[in-house]
């Protein structure tokens, strides 16, 4: 399969639009402002909140219906479903290695992608929020490392009402009735002072907050109430770095590995 290039879509792209768009149309009604902030030309960083499994699809369409197809930075394991794990590589997707040695190769790879002048797509928390509001929590430093190597614009997203048709890591969607998709995009966070500075760990977390600041605070619009005066961390609390955390797994100490995910 071709690949996708800048602002266009390939074959593969395509069929996944054909596949997704009509149930699309019949589960969700979208309410999204501010396309307008979002780049005409040249490549950029999309950074959205995370609050369903099916957010990609809800946030992809507007996209793509704004001439901004999204590359996203999506766990590896997407990539071996048997035959249609072919379609997200086909459309150009950015496999993530997470935990692994490997991780790093998504971020060269949407380095690349954004020196092409395409939108590459990340949840910078890396995972469905563990907050219990579903308020956006502390996220991983890719989205910063990224920004930062690149100097390209990063537009922050908000989005509300996915998890209303499917709540996290539920099997089943809502299917009674149209829900309410909700999003807004957010003029590009201004990252200059950290731009020039060697990118080390104090830095990128500064960088990463201020990204996280302007998500929370569109989705404070969406949702008119204000977010929690401090921020979950995942860090703080014995749970599944990634996965399904009412599952048992690999904890999340302070003192053990990061995820290895934008």
């Amino acid at each position: 399969m071709a690949p996708v290039t800048a602002r266009q879509l390939s074959a593969a792209y395509r069929v996944a639009e054909i596949l997704v768009r009509p149930p699309l149309w019949l589960l969700t009604r979208p309410q999204w402002h501010g396309g307008e902030n979002l780049p005409a030309s040249g490549g950029f960083l999309a950074c959205v909140n995370h609050i369903s499994h099916v957010d990609p699809f809800t946030l992809g369409r507007f996209l793509l219906d704004h001439g901004c197809p999204p590359r996203f930075l999506a766990k590896e394991e997407i990539f071996r479903i048997p035959v249609l794990g072919r379609i997200p590589a086909g459309a150009g997707q950015i496999p993530v290695y997470r935990e692994t040695a490997d991780a790093s190769r998504a971020f060269s790879a949407a380095e690349a992608a954004v020196a092409a002048g395409e939108c590459v797509t990340i949840y910078p928390e890396a995972t469905i929020t563990r907050d219990p509001g579903l308020w956006p929590m502390v996220a991983k430093t890719g989205a910063a490392r990224i920004a930062l190597a690149t100097g390209c614009p990063v537009i922050p997203i908000a989005q509300w009402g996915p998890q209303r048709l499917l709540a996290p890591y539920a099997k089943l969607p809502r299917l009674v009735g149209r829900t309410t998709i909700q999003g807004l995009v957010g003029p590009p966070v201004d990252l200059s002072r950290f731009l020039g500075r060697v990118p080390d760990a104090e830095l990128l977390r500064a960088a990463t907050s201020t990204i996280m600041d302007a998500i929370t605070g569109l989705l404070e619009q969406l949702r008119g109430e204000p977010a929690p005066a401090e921020r979950w961390d995942p860090r703080d609390h014995d749970l599944p770095r990634i996965g399904n955390p009412r599952r048992g797994g690999r904890r999340s100490g302070r003192g053990g590995p990061s995820q290895g995910a934008a």
